[in-house]
């Protein structure tokens, strides 16, 4: 990342003030979603963890509601009570068989997951249309706030150790900057519908990965809620149709047409 950023700023010249002020509380609201979202693993298991990560389409569109005026649409809030009674369904409270040391308490870890990230989210989008420095910055700042924080929730060993650094390192340079990289460049260049359904591969795939992988096996009621909150995500980020878009392809249909193929 701090290449990236150096190579940016050679192109761009050096990081707006503004940037700088945003990308430090990035990084420290980033260090709390790793936190979290690491505690929710260890009680509820990898699969359910992601799932319950993903609920920051939510969080964000009623932040930004309370902070920015931006009313969310109506599907968002139709979809928003199914997606929490999906999170009921993982939680175990009505499930003898829940998977996980403790259920309840991997839900609030992922609750707390979801609220960090939407707060990441919404610093990220005050601060400058730059990607690779502020990212760059709050990387820092995250590695840091992780090891100032670390001996409150429960750890505080960071002596590298065989072969667990080494899944570490293939983690940083895999999934994250070259995943990462990955996605930043779909997501422009595709409809939002789909960028939606794409990005949904992500829990319910680590949800079947899991059960492979690592042998977790959640309860009926557990994948019952997940399917709850993929398909309500799912609704609840799909965008209507434009009423002027609508109009075009209304009139388009009444042209009569010179030819066929």
């Amino acid at each position: 990342m701090l290449v990236l950023a150096w190579l940016e700023r050679r192109r761009l010249g050096p990081m707006p003030r503004r940037a700088l002020l945003y990308a430090w509380p990035v990084g420290v609201v980033f260090a709390l979603d790793l936190l979290f979202w690491h505690h929710a693993i260890d009680y509820v298991g990898a699969g359910l963890a992601t799932v319950l990560g993903n609920l920051q389409v939510f969080i964000v569109a009623f932040a930004a509601w309370a902070l920015f005026r931006e009313r969310p649409s109506t599907r968002l809030m139709v979809a928003t009570p199914v997606v929490f009674g999906g999170v009921v369904l993982i939680s175990g409270v009505f499930d003898s068989a829940a998977y996980g040391s403790d259920p309840v308490m991997g839900v609030l870890a992922g609750i707390a997951t979801s609220v960090s990230y939407a707060a990441f989210l919404l610093l990220m989008k005050g601060g400058s249309d730059r990607a690779a420095g502020p990212l760059a910055h709050a990387t820092v700042v995250a590695a840091i706030s992780i090891a100032v924080l670390s001996p409150l929730f429960g750890g505080a060993d960071f002596t590298p150790s065989w072969p667990a650094h080494a899944w570490l390192l293939l983690l940083a340079l895999g999934p994250q900057v070259l995943g990462w990289s990955l996605i930043s460049f779909s997501l422009p260049r595709q409809p939002a519908a789909l960028t939606a359904l794409l990005l949904l591969i992500q829990p319910m795939t680590t949800v079947a990965l899991s059960a492979v992988a690592l042998g977790e096996r959640p309860s009926t009621l557990q994948l019952a809620g997940c399917v709850v909150i993929v398909l309500g995500v799912l609704y609840g980020s799909r965008r209507p149709p434009q009423p002027a878009l609508a109009g075009a392809v209304e009139h388009d249909e009444q042209v009569p047409k010179t030819s066929t193929v």
